[in-house]
């Protein structure tokens, strides 16, 4: 049932439900920033939909939209008009507190700089998650470790992160966006600070992750990275300039 403040949200208009089976529908997304006087149109009228298990890439260069359009996606940011659905879910109108549940629950973030605790053990930082989930020792242990093994780290599982490769910090923090079972696993520049053999490591964990079921969306500008993906949404000027499969 639409309240009556998802009707003021959406500029009076009655709420549509998202499509059947869609695990993200993005329908007429506007973000507009106001920079004094000026309207600055940073997302304009972007519709797509994303099914569960998808592995999709987002393309685009500075200044295209990219990292606006993944802000919204990973509920870091509201848009200023138009509807966004995670499964089922009507996010576009929620509070500061309801995007922060839904993104604890739905989402799990890989960042370009790791965003590692430095004193912790591999251990522990995929364990944090699970620690603000109320998990019990016990079982936060066995579940963290089990997912460092996933991702090929379960002998490092002791090590802090200077103790570790660049592209095995960044399998710890796959591991920790992982550790909860998100819906979605959201990479916003995975490998940008990574060489060019880590890198393809890194990705085929994904195509990996991706072949055990897991929905994987990558923001990059890198093409060579964007086309291990199944499908390419290329972003220019706050538009989707094409949505293609690729595989």
């Amino acid at each position: 049932m639409t309240t009556a403040k998802q009707e003021l949200a959406t500029n009076g208009k009655s709420v549509t439900n998202p499509a059947p089976d869609a695990l993200i529908s993005m329908r007429n997304i506007w973000k507009t920033y106001q920079m004094g006087t000026q309207e600055l149109h940073a997302l304009q009228g972007v519709t797509f939909e994303v099914q569960k298990g998808e592995y999709l890439a987002i393309i685009g260069p500075s200044g295209s939209g990219k990292s606006t359009l993944m802000n919204l996606i990973g509920c870091l940011d509201s848009p200023t008009k138009g509807q966004y659905w995670i499964n089922g879910n009507l996010v576009s109108t929620m509070t500061d507190d309801e995007l922060a549940a839904i993104r604890n629950k739905e989402i799990g973030f890989v960042f370009q700089t790791f965003n590692l605790l430095a004193r912790a053990t591999a251990l522990h930082n995929v364990e944090l998650p699970l620690i603000y989930a109320g998990m019990g020792a016990s079982a936060r242990h066995d579940r963290a470790e089990a997912t460092l093994d996933s991702v090929e780290l379960g002998d490092r599982i002791y090590h802090r992160p200077n103790e570790l490769s660049g592209g095995q910090r960044q399998r710890v923090a796959i591991a920790r966006a992982l550790v909860n079972n998100p819906s979605i696993l959201l990479a916003d520049e995975p490998t940008g600070a990574l060489d060019t053999k880590t890198s393809f490591e890194i990705m085929a964990l994904f195509e990996k992750l991706h072949a055990d079921g897991n929905t994987i969306i990558v923001v990059t500008h890198e093409h060579d990275i964007a086309e291990r993906a199944h499908r390419i949404i290329t972003i220019r000027d706050g538009e989707i300039e094409s949505d293609e499969k690729t595989k």
